[in-house]
């Protein structure tokens, strides 16, 4: 599995951010999947001992959007026009988790894509699925500050 680049500041992958997630994701290839294995602390649960809903949608809208990055270059980015999370069951904070995305149609200036949240033995605890758009001009033109920025971080 190959690392994907990470941001300084964004809540799922900041290396930087105090309150973030920082996630690290991986390309596998092979399956044409991206994924993140992680451990949420309970200071992102919503009910005691089970992650926050918002949190888990944060996670599914990035892993699936990363999974673009398999088909496009590193830093071409797409924003969310919608997001549809499906709670199968309830994520729980202080288990080993593993999130993965794909996508399921690339063309044009968008994508469908996908993503799960998986328990060790492989039950999903929550899925989504998503349509991005080719990034608007404002948010690219922002972006050039933090470029030097998106790199893949020392392990």
């Amino acid at each position: 599995m190959h690392p994907q680049p990470t941001s300084r500041m964004c809540f799922v992958c900041g290396r930087e951010n105090p309150r973030g997630l920082k996630l690290k994701f991986y390309e596998d290839p092979e399956n044409g999947t991206v994924q993140a294995e992680f451990t949420l602390p309970e200071t992102f649960q919503g009910y005691p001992g089970i992650a926050h809903g918002g949190v888990v949608a944060a996670i599914l809208d990035e892993v699936s959007g990363r999974a673009v990055m398999l088909h496009t270059s590193s830093d071409t980015f797409m924003a969310t026009l919608r997001l549809t999370v499906r709670y199968r069951r309830p994520t729980p904070v202080g288990v080993p988790l593993i999130a993965v995305g794909w996508v399921e149609q690339i063309g044009g200036v968008g994508a469908k894509v996908a993503g799960q949240i998986r328990l060790p033995d492989g039950t999903v605890t929550a899925e989504g699925e998503a349509l991005l758009s080719t990034a608007p001009e404002e948010f690219r033109a922002r972006w050039e500050a933090e470029r030097p920025y998106w790199k893949v971080a020392a392990e």
